[in-house]
């Protein structure tokens, strides 16, 4: 069951027989047995940049090297709010070796999260970009970090100024393999974003079972499109790594460019939300590009939908194509490769887990015990003592003991097991929005309705799409007939504590929204019901 677990202590056992010492195998002992092994290969592709392993490392030394004379020490916290770039890379790697915590942000997160989650990380560095300058700049910060910008006139100093103060030389900080090497913030089944703290067993384990999962072998290439503030980047980089293989960097996703750069760099294995694929397929100019060298696919974060994942099995023909089950965090629940005959199914436990299905409850008074009965709509819960999962939410004892009971953690998803014991997922306990693999909590978005002046109940909920997964939409009651549907959604755009992302792509105005006997939105019956829609 735990066989990487068993791994990870057996190569740490042959090390020690080998050299006398005992060696944790954290990321910044794993990027550097990388450039050992191959310090020739192309690590990182840019635009037509061609980086080396070797030539990362000399990068990443520097970086590290700088990094601990500004003050940045064993377990500071360092803010990266920067797209897919060498940069970014660079800086991930260099705050491995120094012992420190990666803590990417969200760059779609509103200037109001993005505050909190500077304010709740305490980080010692601040990275930022041009993208992401103004929700910095703005920032009202309990202790001020040191910033740092990607451009050279920006900051206490730029990335640049930063580098040439570093040496080529730099000796990895020790770092226990249980010690945090990244803290990634989702927004959860809550409003508020929460910090994920996960080790360097974690993400160690985490990525051995991604490259057994997805079938790679040494040398893979893949496409840097997911952002790495996401768990899904962050595999797809350090898989990349340890197979030393080609990590091209996709700063912006766009489909002429993604198709462009798969074609000419032979990429090898695609790793994405089922948007991207569903805008990547849908590119009118496809067939212009060879994408032969394309054989392994895969996708998380959102369900796919059967009309897209035929089309996927089609046009990009895929020897392996698996349906990654799974959260930031615990990375794997469930895996599924027999997408051709079963689209859309979650399939069985990932290597490192068990799961349950119980008794869905949304006061979290539900134990792992309150099994269902075969065939049953159940919350799916995954052990939580596996090498991919992590201890507990940065600063919210709360919602850690919310999430995981009884050493089980609680996903809010619901699932039923088919007759083969394969998962499909089927809901959420608490009606949560996955829109192009961001979670989006309803009532967040129903709080900022209400303060329209016109609206007098809001009530939001997810409806199937085939490009996002889901859409955000929202259902209306007015207090003034003259609402228009216009005058709302300019009202979201303009809303400071409203992300973009989490903004309604559908409004529907209706004349009352269903409500059990305490008040409580029936949300199910609102979407199942057939509503009048006025004013759309």
């Amino acid at each position: 069951m735990f066989i990487f677990e068993k791994l990870y202590d057996f190569l740490k056992e042959k090390i020690f027989a080998a050299t006398g010492e005992m060696i944790v195998l954290n990321l910044g002992t794993v990027f550097e047995c990388a450039v050992g092994r191959y310090p020739n290969e192309i690590a990182l592709v840019q635009d037509k940049k061609y980086v080396s392993f070797l030539q990362l490392n000399e990068e990443v030394n520097r970086l590290a090297s700088a990094l601990r004379k500004l003050g940045v020490k064993k377990r500071d916290r360092v803010m990266v709010l920067m797209k897919n770039r060498m940069e970014t890379v660079c800086l991930f790697w260099a705050i491995q070796k120094l012992g420190a915590i990666y803590t990417p942000i969200n760059l779609r997160f509103s200037p109001e999260d993005t505050q909190y989650c500077i304010n709740d990380a305490e980080p010692r560095v601040v990275f930022y970009e041009k993208f992401s300058e103004r929700s910095v700049i703005k920032a009202r910060f309990n202790e001020r970090p040191i910033l740092i910008s990607l451009e050279q006139d920006g900051g206490d100093l730029s990335y640049r100024e930063l580098a040439v103060r570093g040496a080529s030389d730099f000796d990895c900080v020790p770092s226990d393999d249980d010690d945090i090497a990244v803290m990634l913030y989702t927004s959860g089944t809550t409003g508020v974003p929460k910090g994920v703290p996960r080790s360097h067993k974690n993400e160690y384990g985490s990525t051995m079972a991604h490259i057994l999962q997805n079938h790679y072998e040494m040398f893979e290439s893949t496409l840097g499109a997911m952002p790495l503030y996401h768990t899904m980047g962050v595999r797809s980089l350090l898989a990349t790594c340890i197979l030393n293989g080609k990590y091209v960097l996709l700063p912006d996703f766009d489909t002429r460019t993604a198709l462009t750069l798969l074609s000419r760099e032979k990429i090898s294995c695609l790793y994405m939300i089922p948007t991207m694929y569903h805008e990547l397929l849908n590119d009118p100019s496809i067939s212009d590009f060879d994408l032969s060298a394309l054989r392994k696919i895969g996708y998380a974060g959102a369900p796919m939908s059967v009309p897209l994942t035929k089309k996927c099995f089609q046009m990009l023909k895929p020897q392996h194509f698996v349906n990654h089950y799974g959260s930031t965090e615990i990375y794997t629940f469930t895996t599924c490769s027999v997408l051709d005959k079963k689209p859309g199914c979650a399939g069985r436990p990932g290597i490192h887990q068990q799961i349950r299905l119980v008794v869905p409850d949304t006061n979290a008074a539900s134990t792992p015990d309150d099994i269902v009965l075969p065939g049953e709509v159940g919350e799916i819960i995954v052990h939580a003592g596996s090498i991919e999962a992590f201890k507990g939410y940065w600063n919210r004892p709360d919602a850690t003991r919310k999430a995981i009971r009884n050493n089980w953690y609680f996903t809010g998803d619901l699932g039923i097991l088919d007759e083969d014991g394969d998962l499909f997922i089927v809901g959420r306990v608490d009606e949560i929005v996955i829109s192009g693999g961001e979670n989006i909590s309803p009532v967040e978005i129903e709080e900022v309705l209400l303060h329209h002046p016109k609206v007098l109940e809001a009530a939001v909920l997810g409806e199937e799409d085939d490009r996002w997964g889901q859409i955000v939409v929202a259902f209306i009651v007015t207090k003034d007939p003259t609402m228009t549907v216009q005058e709302l959604d300019q009202f979201c755009k303009e809303h400071p504590k409203l992300s973009n992302f989490k903004r309604p792509r559908k409004y529907v105005f209706v004349h009352e929204i269903p409500k059990s006997p305490a008040g409580k939105i029936l949300r199910r019956q609102l979407r199942s019901e057939n509503i009048e829609q006025v004013g759309q």
